[in-house]
């Protein structure tokens, strides 16, 4: 407004307002007009995460979302992503594909710049095209499923959990170096166990280890009652049964108590990742002596004296009272790197970050200085380890 519109604008104010107070009057309501704009711009940049939040993986789920927001938090103390602020909106998939796939159209439609998903392999290469149709970036965080990075669901594919062939190497190379010659299977019957157990076998292959197949059983993923099954594998007399089981809430803690209650004989050896410390807690005594492997472990180095994974480990620990399990860790890694190819590239576009992360490397993760491989995939280093009195050892 001009000095001479001002004075004309004046002749219908009342003749107790000064001019004074007049233009003070009028300099507040153009603030008040911009505020919109100002808010516009500081307006949160929304993650979508979706995971199981009901169900035999609620509270694996629950704390994934957990990490994710841990993370967010993170990110928003150090400016958040191009001076936004990074805001995390939850949905449940309920560990089923259709939910899934209506789950992620709702996050779609909450206008997310990215979606950070994936506990059940099935329920992920369900997903995997209509996010990617929808033009949004897709980071996998958990499912270990080989097709997702090369099923052709998304070409654009990330992934930052170790994958079923990284998986199956070392518990072969284990197999091999105890001498197992008899090995029996219990496995989830879908894309993640079947392929979880053909990657074993392969790389036993691969490793030149022979041995016999003593047993074979599959079953659903919602499964919770191992008896039967485990009655048939105990009477393969096996050096070894390899438990592959991604039901961390119900079904793998209840299949370690129902092994301990029949005696195996042989090593039960679990599939890598999924013994996390509520697998653990649920399953009592019946985890002791069970072997497995990982690739994170908070209190282990190199992961103890990583600044990021100290501060990530103290905020979990106060906001939730737990301290925080490898999917945890997954999730945050997969906002961190987000958020850090974000700010780098100073964009959202699914496209230009998707191939910042894809071959590329950042420091300064929770897993400290990562690095992906060209087909999306993070690289890890695994270690093996036992249970003894309810608590993980690592094996050097």
């Amino acid at each position: 407004m001009t000095d001479h519109e001002n004075m004309a604008a004046m002749e219908d104010v009342p003749m107790t307002l000064s001019r004074k107070d007049f233009l003070r009057f009028t300099a507040v309501g153009a603030t008040v007009l911009a505020a919109p704009r100002l808010a516009r711009a500081a307006d949160p940049i929304k993650v979508g995460a979706l995971f199981p939040l009901s169900g035999g993986a609620a509270v694996q789920g629950q704390h994934v979302c957990e990490a994710i927001e841990i993370a967010a938090a993170m990110v928003n103390d150090s400016g958040g992503v191009m001076g936004r602020p990074v805001q995390v909106v939850r949905r449940d998939d309920e560990s089923t594909p259709a939910v899934g796939v209506s789950r992620a159209n709702e996050l779609i439609g909450e206008g997310v710049s990215v979606i950070i998903e994936g506990w059940n392999s099935p329920v992920t290469l369900a997903t995997q095209t209509v996010i990617a149709r929808a033009g949004v970036l897709d980071i996998t965080a958990i499912s270990k499923a080989d097709q997702i990075l090369t099923g052709g669901g998304n070409p654009l594919a990330i992934r930052l959990n170790s994958s079923n062939a990284q998986d199956g190497r070392i518990i072969a190379e284990h197999l091999k170096a105890t001498g197992a010659k008899r090995i029996a299977f219990l496995t989830q019957n879908d894309a993640y166990g079947n392929g979880a157990q053909a990657s074993i076998e392969n790389a036993l292959k691969a490793i030149g280890h022979e041995y016999t197949k003593a047993g074979e059983e599959r079953f659903p993923f919602a499964q919770a009652d191992f008896r039967v099954a485990l009655t048939n594998i105990r009477s393969a007399n096996a050096d070894a049964i390899v438990a592959i089981n991604a039901n961390e809430g119900s079904g793998l803690p209840a299949l370690l108590r129902q092994a301990r209650q029949m005696r195996l004989r042989g090593d039960l050896v679990t599939a890598v990742g999924t013994v996390a410390p509520s697998v653990i807690q649920v399953a009592g005594d019946g985890a002791n002596g069970i072997i497995g492997a990982d690739i994170y472990f908070p209190k282990v180095e190199p992961f103890a004296s990583n600044p990021v994974n100290q501060d990530f480990v103290r905020r979990a620990e106060e906001k939730i009272r737990y301290t925080p399990d490898k999917f945890m860790a997954l999730g945050a890694a997969s906002l961190q790197v987000w958020a850090m190819a974000a700010n780098e590239l100073k964009t959202l576009e699914r496209e230009k970050l998707a191939q910042r992360i894809r071959g590329g490397s950042f420091k300064g993760t929770v897993f400290g200085d990562v690095t992906f491989s060209s087909e999306g995939q993070l690289g890890s280093s695994h270690h093996l380890f036992t249970v003894k009195d309810g608590k993980i050892e690592v094996r050097t």
